[in-house]
């Protein structure tokens, strides 16, 4: 497996894990039986974390998209490419990073990791595009 699959592949698994921490405050802030019952303007809010790690994972959400299909499309033209590789790298960590200082309430540092996040995904646009 190179690089680049290998943190295309953590990124897609963090994504789809990330959601935990805040279904968990949800039952122990509401029960289980208020954690399932349906959106309600009524219900008890979740801990301010929790409501911070929900958006956070909306943001990753909204990330990985575009760079899932920017990284499938460097894994076809050039699978071995350590450039895309480290870009991979690059960008798992920073979503990881966003996400726990989103959590923490970590203003500036909260958007300067999504800025390198978002970097990395653009200097993959253009690494795809040919362009460096």
């Amino acid at each position: 497996m190179t690089e680049l699959e290998h943190y295309t592949a953590l990124t897609a698994l963090w994504v789809g894990l990330a959601w935990a921490p805040y279904i968990v405050d949800r039952v122990l802030v509401r029960g289980l039986l208020g954690a399932l019952a349906n959106p309600s303007p009524d219900a008890i809010p979740q801990s301010h974390w929790a409501q911070r790690a929900k958006r956070a994972h909306k943001v990753a959400v909204e990330a990985f998209l575009p760079f899932a299909v920017l990284a499938l499309m460097a894994m076809m033209r050039a699978p071995d490419d350590i450039y895309a590789g480290t870009l991979a790298k690059t960008f798992f960590f920073a979503l990881v990073a966003h996400y726990l200082i989103y959590l923490f309430g970590i203003i500036v540092l909260r958007t300067l990791a999504f800025v390198v996040a978002v970097s990395a995904m653009g200097l993959m646009a253009l690494h795809v595009l040919g362009v460096t």
